[in-house]
């Protein structure tokens, strides 16, 4: 074969390879491509391997994955007039790419221009501390509005995050300022009102201090005059007991005897060491008394006699009124007793056992 006619044809297969490969376009699962050929639009190609007629055909390549845009940082000054610096994120995803290729020249650069004008219009409408305790729903206003304004560009805006808000130095300074009044002052409120209830639960303790206090003092009082009751009445009981017992005594008793215990009495008076001696106004009846019995220069008197029975049942039976008497035997029963006790107790020599034995030897004799 001539080598010019092979060499025309490994030319020409080269060129048909470059062609045909020249027409190939792969498309890649997060993108579709725009077919447009000769200047009209044919189609969109889908992910996968495509063949176009190369030189009169293009194809442009589109992003469907969410993308995210930085808004750069506005100055805007607020509806209280308060100067502030703000800026955000948008996420947003191509929906359809043919508006999106067609009606708008740089979809990205459209996004950003109309967040920027979309968030200095919102922010400009606001007051300063609404801005900074209600970003939620500025984040969602703005979603609102730029979704509405990029649909007809095939573009949906999933979230719009304010990222920073920052108020000018006076600003701050005097947010600051406001701040550390406020904290103040609930500080005071809080100071306050653990003073009142400080005092409201010092006042009830008080109160029921004294409650108690004259609680106790009242049974005190109680107990001291039922104390004081009881004890006239026993001093009074036991009075009337002595009066009797003198009774029951001096009911045998010779006017002899009695004038004998009145001279021990005088006798007693006689030794006090006071200077001033106050004599009864009886005294001459008992020194009558006395010189009739001595020296009987006076008739004695007749004694009128006692009458026992008539005493008895004014005073008492004289083992009622003096109570029973131990004997002997019950004496030695209980002085053993002590002296047992004392033996088991260990008591030294000298202490009051030896007391007890001569007690006890006195009974006997005396049995």
């Amino acid at each position: 074969m001539d080598p010019l006619t092979i060499f025309l044809s490994i030319l020409m297969a080269i060129i048909i390879v470059l062609i045909i490969s020249k027409g190939i376009v792969v498309i890649k699962p997060w993108e579709v491509g725009i077919y447009v050929r000769l200047g009209r639009f044919v189609g969109i190609l889908r992910p996968g391997v495509h063949w176009v007629p190369p030189f009169i055909s293009v194809v442009d390549r589109m992003d469907l994955r969410t993308q995210v845009v930085d808004v750069p940082r506005q100055d805007v000054i607020t509806r209280d007039n308060s100067p502030v610096t703000v800026d955000a994120i948008v996420y947003f995803r191509v929906v359809d790419p043919r508006k999106a290729y067609f009606e708008v020249t740089d979809y990205r650069q459209a996004v950003i221009a109309l967040a920027q004008t979309t968030l200095r219009s919102v922010i400009g409408d606001m007051e300063l501390d609404e801005i900074l305790y209600n970003r939620t729903a500025i984040n969602t206003k703005l979603r609102q509005i730029l979704d509405e304004a990029t649909d007809k560009w095939g573009v949906r805006v999933e979230t719009v995050e304010i990222r920073e808000v920052e108020p000018s130095p006076t600003v701050k300074r005097a947010m600051e300022e406001q701040t550390s009044a406020e904290r103040m002052r609930r500080a005071s409120i809080l100071r306050a009102d653990g003073e009142k209830r400080a005092a409201i639960l010092k006042a009830e303790g008080e109160k029921t201090a004294q409650i108690l206090r004259a609680e106790g003092e009242r049974i005190s009082a109680i107990l001291r005059a039922e104390g004081e009751r009881l004890a006239t009445i026993l001093r009074a009981q036991g009075e009337a007991q002595r009066l009797r017992v003198l009774a029951l005594g001096a009911a045998s008793l010779h006017s002899h005897a009695l004038t004998a215990m009145s001279l021990g009495t005088l006798e007693k008076m006689a030794d006090g060491k006071a200077t001033k001696i106050i004599v009864p106004f009886e005294i001459t009846r008992l020194v009558e008394a006395i010189a009739g019995y001595v020296g009987k220069g006076v008739r004695e008197p007749q004694v009128k006699e006692v009458d026992i029975e008539r005493l008895i049942k004014l005073v008492g039976k004289p083992e009622e009124v003096l109570g029973t008497i131990p004997s002997y035997e019950e004496l030695s029963i209980e002085v053993k007793k002590a002296l047992e006790e004392a033996k088991k107790t260990k008591l030294k020599p000298g202490e009051p056992a030896k007391e007890a034995e001569e007690i006890l030897k006195q009974i006997e004799k005396e049995k």
